[in-house]
């Protein structure tokens, strides 16, 4: 369609590779902590991120462009490092607490980078407003949970 331009198509499919990535994160996650909590706040974003994912792969196709099915390169590399990390740590949790916290603040940048053009059409900006909202949601209630660790 016309009114979705290159800009915004490679936008979403950077939020989409960070979806992938961010979803096989809080996967790794939960395997890495023995915290009850911990546990279920991850597999709770891991679900939410493959929503996104299929919710952005849906946008994408409705306006006939194509979608990135993989993460990033150097996603990977930040996962093993916190596996790495978490080795060494004399609280794992805490250190994985403080770079999910990392990786949501980043997160929405990227979103807040995608809504800036202006050009957005409704449909893409609701969604990415919707995810960026749950994310800070997310993020508040992980912040909450680093006071405890």
């Amino acid at each position: 369609m016309k009114d979705y331009t290159e800009k915004i198509g490679d936008h979403l499919n950077d939020i989409l590779e960070k979806n992938i990535d961010a979803q096989k994160g809080f996967n790794e996650a939960v395997e890495n902590t023995d915290s009850i909590t911990l546990k279920e706040y991850f597999r709770t974003r891991a679900t939410e991120r493959s929503e996104f994912v299929t919710e952005i792969k849906a946008e994408l196709a409705h306006y006939g462009e194509k979608y990135k099915d993989s993460g990033s390169a150097s996603a990977s590399i930040h996962r093993g490092w916190m596996d790495f990390k978490s080795l060494f740590s004399s609280d794992d949790d805490e250190s994985m607490l403080e770079e999910c916290i990392r990786g949501e603040k980043k997160a929405l940048k990227e979103y807040d980078e995608a809504l800036e053009p202006g050009e957005v059409p409704t449909t893409t900006s609701k969604l990415l407003m919707k995810q960026r909202e749950k994310i800070q949601q997310g993020l508040t209630k992980l912040q909450s949970m680093e006071d405890l660790h």
